[in-house]
């Protein structure tokens, strides 16, 4: 969709969040992992003597956390698929024609007489 002057439009409705939200959104899901892992092993520890089998989930809970926890805060920037394109394409010119003095040179060398 070219303007007026002939320059390429780009459409935002697609577009990414920024990087300091991304950043600041992935910090958010890895405290909270964290929290609830060190909630977990402090739970593990005061019902070790109370209730052993439910100790044992929240032991496995907080040994298992660190790992999901940094494989989720590291997985990057990634584009949903459902979201457009943010790139509009100029529309194709179809190309000029060889003029009529192009055509009579053709079956002369270097269009000589």
């Amino acid at each position: 969709m070219p303007k007026r002057g002939g320059t390429e439009v780009f459409r935002i409705t697609g577009a990414r969040q920024g990087l300091a939200e991304d950043v600041r959104g992935r910090q958010r899901r890895y405290i909270i992992s964290m929290t609830v892992r060190t909630l977990s092993v402090i739970a593990a520890a005061v019902l070790w003597n109370v209730e052993r089998h439910v100790a044992i989930v929240a032991l496995a809970l907080g040994i298992l956390l660190p790992y999901i926890a940094v494989v989720i805060a590291n997985a990057g920037r990634e584009s949903a698929p459902s979201l457009p394109s943010t790139f509009v394409p100029a529309p194709v010119r179809p190309a000029l024609g060889a003029g009529e003095e192009a055509d009579r040179g053709a079956d002369r060398p270097y269009g000589r007489d």
